[in-house]
C-alpha cells in the first residue's frame, strides 16, 4: 500500500485510569475512523502523545494499529527523535509489523544544520525500504526546514513527502514548485488544507479530524473532485472549531472533545493536564455550533 491522498487522522491514544494505554478504546477510535471514510491512520505522532511514551509500549501501540486496520487503510507510524539512532530502530520496527508508511520529525532541541538535517533523514531513509513522510513542525522542535532541503530530500526514493506544519503558505508554495510531481505533501494545519491542496497537495494529517472524520474526509475529497466551493465551505465551517482545538496544546483539548463526545479516551500524561476553564468554556460553545454536543 502506497501513501494516500485525502484526511489521515493524526490519532489520539486512550488512556486507562492508570495512564495505561487503553488498547480497547483505540480499537473503537480505529473502527470508527475507518466507518467515517478517514482515508489513513496516523498512529503514535504528536497527539498521541508519543513523546511520553517509553519504546515498549511505543511499539506495541503501532503493532495494534496495524493489526486492527488489518489493511483497510494505510497506517502510517510515527518513529522520529533527536536520536538518530534511535529513530532508525523505531523505524526498523514499525517496517517489521507492517506499516505504509513513516512519519519522522525534525530531530528537536538539537536541531541540526541543514547538512546535519540531510544526514538525519538519509540515515533513516537508508536503513528501510517504508516510504517516509518528513514532518516539519517548527512550533514544536525549533527547526524549520527550507524548502530546497526538503527538494533535496525528495531526491532519496525511500523520502516520498512531507507533512507540512510551519504555518506559512508561501513556504508550501515554493516545497510544491521544487519537488516532483509524485511527491506526496499534507498539511499540517488543520486551517490550511483547502489553500494548500491548491498548490499540489495531496491531503492533510488532521488533529479535527478526531471528532470531525467525515467532515475532513469530505473537505479534501471534494476537492480533489473538483468541488473547489464544497472543499472551501467545508474548511470555513471548521475554521472556529479548529481554532478551539489549539486554544491551549494539543492534544488536550482534542482528548477533552472526544471526552466529551463520550468516546472515554482518558486524561494526559504530564506536562500535559487538564484545560483551563476559559478555553474548555470556548471548546464546548464551539463543539455544540458544531453540532457536536
Amino acid at each position: 500500500m502506497s501513501l494516500f491522498r485525502g484526511s489521515g487522522v493524526a490519532i489520539v491514544t486512550p488512556f486507562n485510569a492508570d495512564e495505561s494505554v487503553n488498547f480497547e478504546k483505540l480499537g473503537e477510535l480505529i473502527d470508527w475512523q475507518i466507518e467515517e471514510s478517514t482515508d489513513a491512520l496516523i498512529i503514535c505522532g504528536t497527539t498521541g502523545e508519543a513523546a511520553t511514551m517509553d519504546d515498549a509500549e511505543h511499539m506495541e501501540t503501532i503493532r495494534f494499529a496495524v493489526e486492527k486496520v488489518g489493511g483497510r487503510i494505510p497506517v502510517i507510524a510515527g518513529t522520529g527523535s533527536n536520536n538518530t539512532k534511535h529513530a532508525i530502530e523505531m523505524s526498523k520496527f514499525a517496517e517489521s509489523v507492517g506499516v505504509d508508511g513513516l512519519l519522522v520529525v525534525t530531530p528537536y532541541y538539537n536541531k541540526g544544520t541543514r547538512s546535519g538535517l540531510l544526514k538525519h533523514y538519509e540515515a533513516i531513509a537508508d536503513s528501510v525500504e517504508t516510504p517516509i513522510i518528513v514532518y516539519n513542525v517548527p512550533g514544536r522542535t525549533g527547526v524549520n526546514i527550507l524548502p530546497e532541503t526538503v527538494a533535496e530530500l525528495a531526491k532519496h526514493p525511500n523520502i516520498q513527502g512531507v507533512k507540512e506544519a510551519s504555518g506559512n503558505i508561501s513556504q508550501v508554495v515554493e516545497i510544491a514548485r521544487l519537488v516532483p510531481d509524485d511527491f506526496y505533501i499534507y498539511s499540517g494545519n488543520d486551517d490550511m488544507v483547502v489553500p494548500l491542496l491548491s498548490v499540489k497537495g495531496d491531503g492533510v494529517i488532521s488533529v479535527v479530524a478526531n471528532i470531525a472524520p467525515k467532515d475532513t474526509h469530505d473537505m479534501v475529497m471534494k476537492f480533489h473532485e473538483g468541488d473547489l466551493k464544497g472543499a472551501c465551505e467545508l474548511q470555513l465551517k471548521m475554521k472556529a472549531l479548529i481554532d478551539a482545538l489549539f486554544k491551549e496544546v494539543n492534544p488536550i483539548p482534542v482528548k477533552t472533545a472526544l471526552n466529551l463526545m463520550g468516546r472515554e479516551v482518558g486524561g494526559f500524561r504530564l506536562p500535559l493536564c487538564q484545560m483551563s476553564e476559559g478555553p474548555l468554556a470556548n471548546l464546548k460553545e464551539q463543539m455544540r455550533l458544531y453540532g457536536l454536543l
